[in-house]
């Protein structure tokens, strides 16, 4: 809404003056601070005596705009003399006091409108208000020459004085801000020198880090050295131990009284578990250098653990122990590497009959959530909590124990969990006996397995017919290849979502095909263990191989679940 305030006409050089001090004290009603009634006043003063030069009569009219960006208005209109300049030095001079100039053309006339934006008020101005400022207005007296060139001293004065004020303030501020950066610079001087310590000291860590890392592979490597050395010179003398041993309580043999034979079964023992560690110290040897890969096939557990129990009865039954297996609850059939699983077990039953005094010795095998776990609990002294993950160190053994031990057959048994794909967990109570429990993926039968979009990817024709009879009955789809740009083809026209791929279209590295695929897809390669051999690392994005001489129903579906699993990980940790 626009309210008009005042209007004045400028007929002489005292209406300039009267124009001026009307600007100025209609800025001041409106609520506009000082400086800007003085700019308003100003503004006024230059552009009405311009005018007034020009044309001779000037009708000003001050408004107020209430809208939403409330504002001074000054209209100044008049009808410009022939030939006279529209823009002059005083519109020129106004627009940089305030807000907006503008010239506007009407009816023979012309118009200078001035505008000052003001602060935004709560709300509008009232009716009543705007009554008394026009009342308050219509009663200026006009003001002579003397006292207008007065007025203006004064507001020169002023102005000069906030001047001088800012300049003293300003020369402060930069006393203070030379003094500032004068701190800078020494701070930022020390901070370099620090800096430049810190990098030397950085660079002589890295250099002593590397070179202790040189000391612990050479040590590595020399440790596993000696073990293979020694391993290799004992095996003969202890082989021959329990040769000369079998020979002497060989029936055939000159007799033996029963505390010669029970003395030499001692030694046969005593052998064979000396056998027994010289052959965990090559596995590890061999572990630690990469070097000791699981070969899975088929492993029926409920035959492994009658094995178990038959070759451990008589350890059990010397040591007054009871020896309990309850496999009521175990799968049939376990797809994972024989040896290694019977060296866990093993180690974990004889581990528990020799630290338990009385009492029992309980494996019990289970399924849980798509694993099988093997619990070797007993009833012996227990383990501190302090030493419940030590005890996996190796050589390692808990303080106070005079039962001997080497210290390795904790460590060699998760070595061999963790190459199987599962975990070894230990839970003790001090006096209430062990638990220590491997876990290990379960194994699902091929057609329970939802294996969607299969691509079979193999040369031979032969290997793709063995390959589709084994899926058929899983896969909602099958595509077959036989050569890279089919495939190829094949995954662009419906992505798959499982590839069994021939490792002989691989060639020496990777190929195209495999960087096609879907983040999802999981990759079999079929391959053998020749060509494993020759090829070394398999292709980045295959997530797991199988050997043809060991394709089976059973050896694939733990191939396909290798493979997901691998996936799945590489997937989270691309996340």
């Amino acid at each position: 809404m626009i309210v008009d305030l005042l209007r004045i006409e400028i007929a002489d050089e005292e209406g300039v003056f009267a124009v001026r001090q009307a600007g100025r004290r209609v800025a001041g009603a409106v609520g506009l601070d000082p400086q800007d009634q003085v700019r308003v006043a100003t503004a006024l003063s230059e552009v009405g005596r311009d005018l007034f030069a020009h044309a001779g009569r000037v009708q000003v009219a001050f408004f107020l705009d209430q809208g939403p960006g409330p504002g001074l208005l000054v209209e100044l209109s008049f009808r410009p003399r022939p030939g006279a300049d529209r823009f002059t030095p005083g519109t020129a001079a106004a627009a940089r006091l305030v807000d907006l100039v503008e010239e506007e053309d009407g009816d023979g006339r012309l118009m200078v409108r001035i505008r000052k934006n003001l602060p935004a008020p709560a709300e509008p101005v009232s009716e009543a208000a705007v009554a008394e400022l026009r009342g308050e207005l219509g009663r200026l007296a006009p003001v002579s020459v003397l006292d207008e060139l007065r007025t203006q001293n004064a507001e020169l004065v002023q102005a000069l004085e906030e001047v001088r004020s800012q300049r003293e303030e300003l020369r402060v501020l930069n006393d203070e801000l030379e003094e500032t950066n004068r701190g800078v610079v020494a701070l930022y001087n020390e901070l370099s020198e620090e800096l430049e310590k810190t990098n030397r000291g950085v660079v002589a860590l890295y250099a002593e880090l590397e070179e202790k890392s040189d000391q612990l592979r050479e040590a590595g490597e020399a440790k596993n050295r000696f073990w293979a050395t020694i391993s290799h010179e004992l095996r003969t003398p202890v082989n021959g131990v329990i040769g000369l041993a079998r020979l002497l309580l060989d029936p055939a043999a000159d007799p033996l009284t029963d505390e010669q034979r029970h003395q030499i079964s001692l030694i046969a023992d005593t052998s064979g578990t000396l056998v027994s560690l010289v052959n965990e110290l090559l596995d590890t040897a061999k572990a630690e250098r990469g070097k000791l890969e699981p070969r899975p096939a088929p492993v029926g557990v409920p035959d492994l653990l009658a094995r178990l129990a038959a070759l451990l009865a008589p350890m059990a039954e010397e040591a007054a122990l009871t020896l309990t297996v309850d496999d009521r609850l175990a799968p049939p059939v376990l797809v994972t590497d024989d040896v290694m699983l019977t060296r866990i077990l093993r180690n974990l039953l004889a581990n528990a009959l020799t630290f338990t005094p009385e009492g029992e010795v309980r494996l019990t095998v289970g399924a849980s959530s798509g694993h099988v776990e093997f619990s070797v609990s007993d009833t012996g002294v227990g383990i501190a909590p302090q030493d419940q993950e030590r005890v996996f160190e190796e050589f390692y053994q808990v303080p106070g124990n005079a039962r001997g031990g080497t210290g390795l057959g904790l460590p060699y048994a998760r070595r061999l969990a963790g190459l199987l794909g599962g975990d070894l967990r230990l839970e003790s109570v001090l006096g209430a006996g062990t638990t220590v429990t491997l876990r290990l993926p379960g194994h699902r039968p091929l057609r329970e397995l939802a294996l969607g979009h299969v691509l079979i990817a193999d040369g031979e024709e032969a290997a793709r017919r063995i390959l589709r009879g084994l899926v058929q009955d899983a896969a909602a789809r099958i595509s077959e290849a036989s050569g890279v740009p089919a495939a190829s083809a094949a995954v662009a026209s419906a992505p798959p979502d499982l590839v069994l791929l021939d490792d002989r279209l691989c060639g020496t590295g990777d190929v195209p095909l495999l960087d096609e695929l879907p983040d999802g897809t999981a990759v079999v390669l079929l391959t053998s263990i020749d060509r494993m051999t020759a090829r070394g690392a398999r292709p980045r994005r295959a997530d797991a191989e199988l050997a043809r001489d060991s394709l089976g129903s059973d050896m694939l579906a733990d191939a396909v679940q290798r493979a997901r699993r691998a996936r799945e990980r590489r997937d989270a940790d691309d996340r």
